[in-house]
């Protein structure tokens, strides 16, 4: 059989992780993943990535690094997640979700993750966790007003 990726985004900014709370289908809707979606024919998996983050919302983004592991979501599909870098654009819940929201390490257990996306999640609040914070004198931002963000 093959195996289709399915990929979500762990977009993050000022040492917070991009949380989308699903609409659809009607059996994940009102729990929380990373955003993302299945890989086209001939598309990589970053390409899908950033294809994907535009579709759902309305951002250009960069793919940076595959978070380890993969996670069986039904027969035929796998999850990958990999960490995304935002360069342009604010995100708006544009497809599939009604809402977003900014999640702080010590905030991700206030969602209902959808079970497959727990694992990447932990992983990022753990990297979020030991990253080094923003710089005070760069204000509460951590940098310049539509500074492009690069990874975590």
């Amino acid at each position: 059989m093959t195996v289709r990726v399915v990929v979500g985004g762990a977009l993050c900014r000022d040492g917070r992780l991009l949380a989308a709370r699903r609409s659809a289908p009607p059996e994940l809707a009102g729990r929380w993943e990373l955003p993302g979606g299945k890989t086209e024919p001939g598309e990589s998996v970053p390409e899908a990535l950033v294809r994907e983050l535009r579709e759902e919302l309305g951002v250009e983004t960069e793919a940076l690094e595959r978070v380890p592991g993969e996670w069986p979501l039904r027969p035929g599909l796998v999850l990958h997640v990999w960490t995304a870098g935002l360069l342009s654009g604010e995100p708006s819940p544009l497809e599939d979700h009604d809402e977003l929201r900014w999640l702080r390490p010590d905030e991700l257990d206030t969602v209902d993750w959808l079970d497959q996306d727990r694992p990447a999640v932990e992983e990022i609040g753990h990297r979020l966790r030991s990253a080094p914070g923003p710089d005070p004198a760069a204000g509460p931002a951590g940098g310049p007003a539509g500074a492009p963000v690069r990874g975590l």
